[in-house]
């Protein structure tokens, strides 16, 4: 289904109801598609969980560091107490 940007704004509780019924809905903006409503999937965990004590960014590369909380920590022990 394609909808307009005018459309979502004055029909917006209908695009959801399409949504919420399994439909994609792309929203076009002059005429050229610029977003696209899907239907929510819902996770038996949050993302959070999964990665709470994992490695990322630049701390991913770190052999040295098993837990970047407990590293920051230990900076921040001497300058605020």
């Amino acid at each position: 289904m394609k909808a307009t940007a005018k459309d979502l704004r004055i029909h917006s509780k209908g695009l959801l109801d399409a949504v919420s019924k399994g439909e994609d809905v792309v929203i076009t903006f002059r005429g050229k598609p610029c977003a696209k409503l899907v239907p929510y999937e819902q996770t038996d965990k949050p993302a959070d969980e999964d990665n709470k004590n994992d490695l990322f960014g630049i701390w991913a590369d770190r052999t040295d560091i098993e837990s970047v909380d407990a590293y920051v920590r230990n900076l921040r022990k001497g300058r605020f107490f």
